[in-house]
């Protein structure tokens, strides 16, 4: 049979996509706790920023780690992607159950240590199953299974923070301002059960480890793969570097900037439905490019485009609503949705020219959330940016290893190891913040909290850029065109 008729092994991969629910999980609770932390620690903006590095700073870590060990021996295939997966979720819990002692002592370190741990175990997991849901079906469409479990782990970033928020502040009449750091304490004990479940189940799954297959025939010019010699992945290692860092600093740093007086000074307690909407931009765009993996007529396809969006929206909505939370407010949220739409239409499968498109789409959002003079306005243009990141990932990843061959593996372990962005961008993003304490008055009129997002809008530039560059690196390699859509780490 040939690969192109190989079909989504579709019961192994909903059970995969348990892990990708739980990376989004984990990382909206994130945005929670960096509000929380700051407030009980009391901490400046960007040591609060901490948070996002500890954890983030632990794939880069992990990937390291992976890769020197894999020089010697290759892991996945002595071990197998099952027992390497079930490894790396039991790392996560052992972080997860860190977080009692670390309430207990009421440790800011132990907490980003527990996190760190958590993350750790986080690098290995997407080591795993990022290729592992590319190989569960024919290669045509491994990018948009990638893409649907990226709409999975946007669903567990959507829920994680109003869950999370529930657990810690409760909802309705039962809602609370003060925080205990005890209340921390079960969230994270069930998390680490859960993972401890998951890790069991996936021991005993029926998933298989992709056969191995031997890679296309390409001339290398050079015999020892060399990072230079490939201007896609070096350029792909900072573009992957700035879109995780831009995906976290925009949500990080929200909580802080809706803080502000000019943005209505809303407290910890009440920030969780906007993170859900940030995050659930994430996942209404990976939704709309998984639509793809299914066999639709035209006609369909372009019915999706517009359905699903819709449904993710509702969950969005629905999700805010069943937590007792006002959300009047997001109900001009749908113009920016049907932007996204319009824009995905232009860019259709075409990697390079839906990165550029979206990377630009991107900045404008990040300009106008800087100039629009109604603070009510601008927080959904800032939101918003959630939207034209979440089409990015596979874009970048398939860019940057194109024309590798049988360097694919090693690049990809590269890639990996710049989801370091998420937690070196935010300190640099809350650093500006902090210049607000000694300068009152801002800048241009508006405060340093607020100026601050003049960091992901550069980094939306760089994204448009390489979006733009790329693909004549490509050509000028011989290297054919390279289609993709949609999804997220």
């Amino acid at each position: 049979m040939s690969s192109e008729n190989v079909q989504t092994k579709w019961g192994q991969f909903i059970s995969l996509i348990i892990v990708f629910f739980f990376w989004g999980f984990v990382g909206s609770a994130n945005d929670i706790l960096i509000p929380v932390f700051k407030k009980v620690f009391t901490l400046s903006q960007v040591q609060s920023q901490l948070v996002a590095w500890a954890f983030y700073a632990a794939y880069f870590v992990g990937s390291i780690i992976f890769f020197l060990v894999s020089l010697k021996s290759d892991v996945l295939q002595k071990f197998g992607y099952k027992k390497t997966l079930s490894a790396g979720l039991i790392l996560s819990a052992v972080g997860s159950f860190l977080f009692v002692p670390a309430a207990t002592m009421q440790s800011f370190p132990f907490f980003l240590t527990a996190l760190f741990t958590v993350g750790l175990g986080f690098s290995i997991q997407q080591i795993v199953a990022n290729p592992l849901a590319i190989k569960m079906g024919s290669p045509q469409t491994g990018a948009h299974r990638l893409t649907l479990a990226g709409g999975v782990n946007s669903f567990g970033t959507t829920i994680g923070a109003i869950l999370l928020g529930i657990a810690l502040f409760g909802m309705g009449d039962n809602k609370k301002t003060n925080l205990s750091l005890e209340d921390i304490k079960l969230p994270f004990i069930i998390l680490g059960i859960a993972f401890i479940a998951v890790a069991i189940f996936m021991y005993f799954s029926k998933i298989e480890d992709p056969a191995k297959i031997e890679e296309a025939a390409i001339e290398n010019k050079h015999a020892k793969f060399n990072i230079l010699d490939y201007p896609q992945l070096y350029l792909g290692m900072l573009a992957i570097f700035i879109y995780v860092g831009t995906e976290v600093t925009i949500i990080s740093n929200l909580p802080a900037l809706l803080h502000t007086n000019e943005f209505g000074k809303i407290l910890e307690d009440a920030v969780a439905p906007f993170i859900a909407l940030y995050w659930g931009s994430l996942m209404i765009g990976r939704w709309n490019g998984g639509a793809n993996v299914f066999n639709t007529s035209n006609l369909m396809n372009i019915a999706l485009k517009f359905i699903v969006p819709a449904l993710g929206f509702a969950v969005i909505i629905g999700a805010n609503i069943f937590a007792a939370h006002d959300v009047s407010s997001f109900y001009i949220y749908p113009f920016w949705i049907l932007l996204f739409i319009a824009v995905s239409f232009v860019g259709g499968k075409n990697a390079g020219k839906t990165l550029m498109l979206f990377g630009i789409s991107g900045l404008l959002m990040m300009a106008l959330g800087l100039a629009w003079p109604d603070p009510e306005i601008a927080k959904f243009f800032f939101i918003s940016g959630g939207l034209f990141l979440s089409i990015m990932w596979p874009s970048i990843f398939d860019l940057a290893i194109a024309g590798l061959g049988t360097n694919t593996g090693k690049a990809s372990s590269f890639l990996i190891m710049m989801i370091l962005g998420g937690g070196v961008i935010p300190l640099v993003q809350g650093s500006i913040c902090d210049l607000d304490a000694a300068n009152p008055n801002g800048i241009f009129g508006i405060t340093y909290t607020h100026f601050s997002y003049i960091v992901p809008l550069i980094g939306f530039a760089y994204l448009a850029f390489y979006g733009f560059y790329c693909p004549k690196i490509l050509k000028k390699q011989g290297v054919s065109h390279v289609i993709s859509e949609g999804g997220g780490h």
